[in-house]
C-alpha cells in the first residue's frame, strides 16, 4: 500500500496540482493586499473618504464607531464592507487567471494536419491509395499523383 501510495504521489498531475496550490494561494495574499492597500483606499477617497474595511451594518441597537469596536464587544454585524473587497479580490483573480490559461491555450501547438494518404477515384467515387495510377475497383486509369 506505501508503494502504491508514493507512486500516486510521484505523478506528475499531483506535484503540479499541489505546486499550483501553493502558487495559487501566494497570489491571493499578494490580489489580497493589492485589493485592500492600494486599490480600495484610493477608491474610498474619490467616494467620499469611505474605508470600505468600516462599512458594516450593526444587528444590535448600541451604535460602534468601526467594526473593530463591534467586534470586540460581540455585537452581530453584516460586515458588507469586507465582503465588496473580497468580492474585488475574486474578480481579480478570476481574470488573471482567466488571462494565463488563454496564453496557455494559446502557446499549445496545435496537431499537424496529416497528408492524405487516400484520394478519390474521378469515375467511382471510391477512395484509393494516393499513389495509384489505377483505380482497383473500376480499373479505370488515373493519373499518377
Amino acid at each position: 500500500m506505501l508503494k502504491e501510495f508514493k507512486e500516486f504521489v510521484m505523478r506528475g498531475n499531483v506535484i503540479d496540482l499541489a505546486i499550483g496550490i501553493i502558487i495559487g494561494a501566494a497570489f491571493g495574499k499578494i490580489v489580497t493586499s493589492f485589493v485592500s492597500d492600494i486599490l480600495m483606499p484610493p477608491i474610498g477617497l474619490v467616494l467620499g473618504n469611505v474605508d470600505f474595511a468600516n462599512l458594516f451594518i450593526n444587528l444590535s441597537h448600541t451604535h460602534y464607531d468601526t467594526l473593530k469596536a463591534a467586534k470586540d464587544a460581540g455585537a452581530a454585524t453584516i460586515n458588507y464592507g469586507v465582503f465588496i473587497g473580497t468580492v474585488i479580490d475574486f474578480v481579480i483573480v478570476a481574470f488573471v487567471i482567466f488571462l494565463v490559461i488563454r496564453q496557455v491555450n494559446r502557446m499549445k501547438r496545435k496537431p499537424a494536419e496529416e497528408a492524405p494518404s487516400t484520394k478519390e477515384c474521378a469515375f467511382c467515387a471510391s477512395d484509393i491509395p494516393i499513389k495509384a495510377i489505377k483505380c482497383p475497383h473500376c480499373t479505370s486509369e488515373l493519373k499518377a499523383a
